[in-house]
Parts: structure tokens; sequence; C-alpha cells
């Protein structure tokens, strides 16, 4: 068994190579196929946007459970990666920026892909999965989480070289970047390349009878907005609008604002000279319509992903699982890209297909994926089923172990960083077939994390220097967070606390509240008007604290 093992590896890292393992059938379990975008908002059509075009994420809906009100941990890549395949919080992880790695610097915790490892499967990591530099080890925590070495695309490191050509014909590094393929290093993008290894991999596991784990993370639609040119015949400027919301609420506390430092730096951004940190960018300065278009070219990856999964005839025994580290924003109160507290900034799509439990398992000939031409009529595809329960991101690690059949890990007690298995986020596995009326607490449950509470609530937060915006505001390192922003989101409202936060000891002082903001979904969707000030929350004050306490 090692020895095969040992040439699957071998085989896995050379592409086109012939595999002398032999399939006998394929044992009991599902595969899994983790899909991860890069800040990514629920953008699509399967989330009820007329605008965009994503058939093939569509396609994927129908076949799947569908969450509407699934939410990061930390709107920033490294921190909420490291949150959910760790299955730990950032207060837990320590890792609120992109300097530290948490083996290191608080627990040696396993992660999710290292617990299927663990359990007999092949992991295997293509594209972004985890943040690339210190927060992964500099090498994507291999060899702890993945079987063989992560693949990266070649052409990823000229992400943010001057590849946009600009009216002039000059080279940029602008935020808006419109491509011709043919012009870019290589002829390709690292998209492109990205799917073009998963397919590969899928190749090479179809007649194993290893089960595996394939992560595969996409790069669009995070900037630079850098994507094929012809995604923009999509979206016509006319049909292009403005955030509903595109001024900065009157009662916002200035250190709830990120000041979209990075959009700043862009050679087209600097070009416009907009005044930092409130200055609100020209309205014909179409960051909105390369967005769309960019979720689009991103579908057509998915699209090609899928279609490989039924060419390989493996989508009736791979679980698929659809998400993103956190949203963006674009446009509402003044604000673009991450790093804030609002839904705009924490709420992410995530869907499941598990073969025979969110759809009838096709037979081996059947197709469920077949690829859909984006540039085509949409087909109007809807969920196969929708929840609006309040989820976390942070609770994929025992969800996916439950959906796989192996045993859920344990809830982490009070304090963890001692101990190497558990996790902070319960299984939403009794989600995928529960009505979405209020589930009473069950009798005699003794682990709150894991019980089926009566109000589902997702839990985020967001560092900052200073009350008022500043240039590092966005992104502070550890040593520069004095304060922190805890925000809890629950069906009807968004409750966040801006405390005092000492770096050196990992603490906050609640009893230190800079600011705080409280807004009601029903009437105030869009998160515009602050009422904390004028009405009574000591209750919720009070179930933030006992949350975060246990």
């Amino acid at each position: 068994m090692a020895a095969a093992r040992l040439g699957l590896c071998l085989c896995l890292l050379a592409a086109g190579c012939v595999l002398a393992v032999e399939a006998a059938g394929r044992p009991d379990g599902m595969n899994v196929l983790f899909i991860v975008v890069d800040d990514l908002r629920p953008v699509l059509g399967c989330y009820g946007d007329k605008l965009v075009k994503s058939p093939n994420i569509d396609q994927l809906a129908s076949q799947s459970v569908v969450f509407n009100n699934a939410y990061a941990q930390q709107a920033v890549c490294a921190p909420s990666r490291v949150s959910f395949l760790t299955g730990r919080r950032p207060d837990t992880t320590r890792l609120y920026d992109f300097y530290s790695y948490w083996r290191v610097h608080a627990g040696n915790y396993s992660t999710m892909p290292q617990y299927f490892k663990e359990n007999g499967y092949m992991t295997m990591s293509v594209g972004k999965v985890f943040h690339p530099g210190v927060s992964s080890n500099y090498h994507d925590d291999y060899p702890y989480s993945w079987s063989i070495p992560p693949f990266h695309p070649s052409t990823e490191k000229y992400e943010n070289d001057k590849t946009c050509r600009g009216k002039d014909g000059r080279l940029y590094a602008n935020l808006v970047c419109p491509v011709d393929v043919t012009e870019m290093p290589g002829g390709t993008l690292p998209d492109i390349q990205t799917t073009e290894e998963a397919i590969r991999l899928l190749n090479v596991m179809k007649t194993q009878k290893q089960k595996f784990f394939l992560a595969v993370g996409y790069h669009k639609p995070h900037i630079p907005l850098r994507y094929p040119q012809e995604f923009l015949k999509l979206y016509p400027l006319e049909n292009i609008t403005l955030a509903p919301d595109p001024w900065v609420p009157k009662k916002l506390p200035s250190v709830a604002y990120n000041p979209w430092m990075d959009i700043r730096q862009r050679d087209d951004v600097k070009a416009l000279n907009v005044s930092f940190p409130y200055g609100p960018l020209p309205d014909d300065f179409q960051i909105r319509q390369s967005y769309y278009a960019a979720v689009s070219y991103l579908d057509m990856q998915v699209g090609r992903l899928l279609n490989a999964l039924d060419d390989v005839g493996l989508s009736s025994s791979t679980m698929v699982v659809f998400t993103a580290d956190h949203g963006w924003s674009l446009g509402e109160h003044g604000e673009w890209a991450k790093y804030s507290n609002f839904d705009v900034a924490t709420c992410v799509p995530l869907m499941f297909y598990v073969p025979g439990m969110t759809s009838a398992a096709a037979s081996q000939q059947g197709r469920i994926f077949p690829y859909l031409d984006p540039f085509s009529r949409n087909l109007g595809l809807v969920p196969q089923g929708q929840s609006k329960k309040v989820v976390e991101l942070v609770s994929l690690f025992s969800t996916l172990a439950e959906l796989a059949g192996l045993q859920v890990p344990p809830a982490c007690p009070k304090t963890s960083f001692h101990v190497a298995l558990c996790t902070e986020g319960a299984s939403i596995v009794h989600y995928f077939n529960s009505s979405e009326e209020k589930v009473e607490t069950e009798d005699g449950c003794e682990d709150n994390n894991r019980c089926h509470t009566e109000e589902p609530v997702a839990f985020s937060q967001y560092p900052r220097p200073s009350d008022t915006p500043q240039w590092n505001s966005d992104k502070p390192k550890l040593k520069d967070i004095r304060i922190m922003g805890y925000s809890m989101r629950t069906i009807d409202y968004r409750y966040t606390v801006w405390v005092q936060f000492n770096p050196n000891n990992f603490s906050a002082d609640f009893e230190d509240v800079h600011a705080g903001e409280l807004y009601v979904v029903e009437t105030d969707p869009n998160q515009d008007y602050n009422i904390y000030n004028n009405t009574l929350h000591g209750h919720l004050f009070k179930k933030l604290l006992d949350f975060l306490k246990h």
C-alpha cells in the first residue's frame, strides 16, 4: 500500500504520466472538491442577482443546498482562510494580519485537509487555498495539510505588474484591467492555469482507489480586476448602476470606516487624485462593471472544472463545496474592497452539492454539470434548496467531516491553544433539510457549540490601529492594533462594538468601548442607519460578551 501511494504521489507531480496503480473500485465515502474564491460577494444569479452572468455556478447551486446568510470571521484573506481551514476563530489563531504562522504563534492546530489526509484521503491544493507567505509557512502548510506540494500558477507572479494597456498604449498597474490574454506573460492568466492543473489532477485520480480532497482556489475577482477583455461585452455601461447607498453614513463611527488604501495605490485610481480618507471616486470610474466581468470569467473556470468532473465520471461520488474567503464592498457606504464588518464585506456564497443528499445521484453515464457558456442565454436555474439560517465559515471543518462520514472533531474547550484537534464551529449539516422556523434548544444538550440553538448567530471581527482612518487602517500589523471591532450577525440585526485591544497579550477590554453600531435588517437591509446611540442594547452586549467568553 505504501509503495502504491508513493507511485501515485509521483504520478500526481508529473504531468501526463501513466498510472501503474490499478483501480479495483472506489471505497465507500465521498471525494471532496473544495472550491474557494478570493473576494467574491454573493453577486450570482443563484443569489438573486439579475445582472451577473454566472450560469455554471448557478447550475451547481441547482444541485446544491445554498446558504443565503453565510459569514466570514474576518474580512481579509489570510485570517479568514486560516480560520476556516483550522476551524478556529481569529482570536484563537491569533492571526489578524499576514505575518505569523499559527502552528508557531498560537498552537499546533490540525487543519481540515490535514484531517482528511490522516483519514486516508489524497489531499491536493491548486491555486490560492491558504494565503501564501508567512501565514502558511511559505509552503501552504505543506506537508502537514497536503499529500503533494501545492500548485501555484507560474503566471501569478505577474498579477501586480504593469500588464494593463492604457488608452495611450502604455502599460500600467491598474485596478480596472481587461486584457488580451494572448498579450499576457505566458499567453495565459493564473486562474486559467489553476483550472488546467485541477483538471489534470482529476484525470489522474479517476482510476484510483484512494479517495481525494482537492482544494481549488481562484484569485478573481480579487484586485487587480484583470480578466479577458471579451467579458466586458456582458456588461454594457448603460446597465451598470451605482451602489444604492454610495455615501458615508452620517452616524457611522469613524473607526468602522475602511479607506480602501489598496485601491488608491493602483495607477488608474492614483491618477484621479481622490482625497483621503472619504473622498468619493467619480461616478464614471467603473469598478462595478469590471468586478462583474471578473465574476463571469470566474464562472467560466468553475464551469470547465465541473464539466471535467463529469468527464472523468466522478460527479456521482464527489461532493462539491463552493465558497469565498469574504465579500467585497462595491461603493456601499462610500467604501471599496473588504476590511470591515459590514455584510457586503463579510457575507459570502456558500453551497454544498452532495450526491444522493442534495440531489439524486447520477448514473455513471449521466452528466450533472455540462459546461454552460456565459455568453449564451442564461437558463434561470434556481438552487436545489435554500437556507436562510445564519452560518459561519468556521463551521466548514466540522460540516465536511460529517458529510464525508468521518468522526466530527470535538468542540474546542474554552482555552484550546494546547489542543491539536478541535473546532470552534459546529457542523451545519442539520440545516440541510430543516425548515426555516426557529429551532428550539434540544433538551439535555450540554454543549452550546454543538446544540441547535434557538437563534443562529455569526461572529466576525476586524482590527484597527486608531479611532480615525489612517493609511494602515485596512491592514494594520499586529503590533499596531489598538482597537478590535467584534460584530454579531443574526437574521434580524448586526451589532458591533469597537473595544480597546492589547496586541501584546491579545486581550480585548470590553469595559473600554470606543464606538458601537446597531442595524435592524428588516428596516435597514443595507446597514446605513446606525441606531446604537438611541437604542437600549445591553442584552445584545451581554450576548456577544457571553459568546466570546465561552
